[in-house]
């Protein structure tokens, strides 16, 4: 894996490319379900679905018209298409009809997967591919987690592990089947493993509600961003009360539930980022399936007509989407601060090693652990 430059966005060419959204969830989460009601919802329309059977997704009462063998018009207006072979195969196939006509033209893809697989994958099919990349831009993850039966998972299937740490946005399926207590225990565990994605149920969500799942623009600096000081005394450099009962926690959660943890590690430094690609492209060769998630906000110097603008940065185990700079900074901190999502990776184990990239690049001051 090479650290890609960051890129320069032009607004039309963003326009250009199709948003798409990952659908995951362990086997019999409920993603099926949820899915079902966006195709059934009438704001879903112009939506291309990618399933793995027609089947799962109850689609003969959705039905009307088929379009080609692997391809049916809903009522909704979307377009169901079944994946068959590789994702990129049926990707490039569905955008050429679009182009060439065949399919009406859908502003959306919706990718769902099988409940066994992992979203490294995908992400790394969306992003490395420059085929797909000029194509199409990789938006959000939606989890759907089982309420009732996602600590039993959480403690012995690694595809849920790497499902909830790949996630934007975790929607908590079956919270009828589980009790308060339940429920507010899984809410501190997915807290615990993903901090940065937004958690909703979505029991009682409408089809309006559904579709905002998939279309709503997501906070890419979630979890990226420190807490507020205290008020009942300052901070010490490169902490932050929160962040510091945090650390805490992570300790406890280790105990509990395996290797699993989440640190955020804080630079107060002005990064070069080419030399800065260089340490993460090697890290994540030799670590990166063990790095389930890991994102950033970096201070590169990189000036705009409003002044400085910091650079964004998401991964999934080996594959680092490209970097993009945010118009401004969204907070006061402008330190680089990076999260990580590790299963089996220790803390100290990173802050070693760019504690020394740091050391040879940029001199004696080192990271701090937030």
């Amino acid at each position: 894996m090479t650290a890609r430059a960051p890129r320069t966005k032009k607004p039309a060419a963003r326009r250009q490319r199709l948003p798409v959204a990952v659908l995951t969830g362990f086997l019999g989460a409920g993603k099926t379900s949820l899915l079902r009601r966006l195709l059934a919802s009438e704001q879903a329309g112009r939506t291309a679905v990618l399933v793995n059977e027609f089947g799962e997704v109850g689609i003969d009462q959705l039905l009307v018209s088929p379009i080609a063998p692997d391809i049916v018009l809903l009522e909704s207006g979307c377009i169901c298409c079944r994946i068959r072979g590789e994702l990129k195969d049926a990707l490039v196939d569905l955008l050429d009809a679009r182009a060439e006509g065949r399919l009406p033209p859908f502003a959306r893809i919706v990718i769902e997967t099988t409940g066994l697989a992992e979203p490294g994958p995908i992400h790394s099919t969306l992003a490395a591919d420059p085929l797909l990349a000029n194509q199409v831009v990789l938006e959000r993850v939606i989890t759907v987690v089982d309420a009732g039966n996602a600590r039993e998972t959480h403690g012995r299937r690694p595809e849920w592990l790497a499902q909830v740490a790949a996630a934007d946005i975790i929607a908590l399926a079956k919270t009828d089947l589980a009790t308060a207590a339940q429920i507010a225990a899984l809410q501190a565990l997915l807290a615990q493993l993903n901090p940065g994605a937004a958690l909703m149920a979505t029991a009682n969500l409408d089809g309006s509600a559904i579709a905002a799942l998939f279309d709503r623009p997501v906070d890419r600096t979630a979890g990226l961003l420190p807490a507020a000081p205290s008020r009942k005394g300052r901070a010490k450099p490169g902490h932050d009360h929160k962040h510091d009962h945090k650390h805490d926690h992570d300790h406890a959660h280790e105990h509990d539930h395996g290797a699993v943890t989440s640190f955020t590690l804080v630079l107060d430094r002005r990064l070069d980022w080419t030399a800065f690609g260089v340490w993460l492209s090697a890290l994540l060769h030799w670590h990166g399936d063990r790095i389930l998630r890991v994102k950033g906000i970096l201070d590169t110097g990189t000036t705009g007509g409003e002044g400085e603008r910091p650079l964004l940065l998401n991964g999934v185990q080996h594959t680092i989407h490209p970097p993009e700079h945010l118009p401004a900074w969204p907070g006061s901190d402008r330190r680089s601060r990076l999260v990580f999502i590790t299963d089996g990776l220790e803390r100290a184990t990173v802050e070693r090693s760019l504690a020394a990239w740091l050391a040879a690049a940029t001199g004696p001051k080192r990271a701090r652990s937030a």
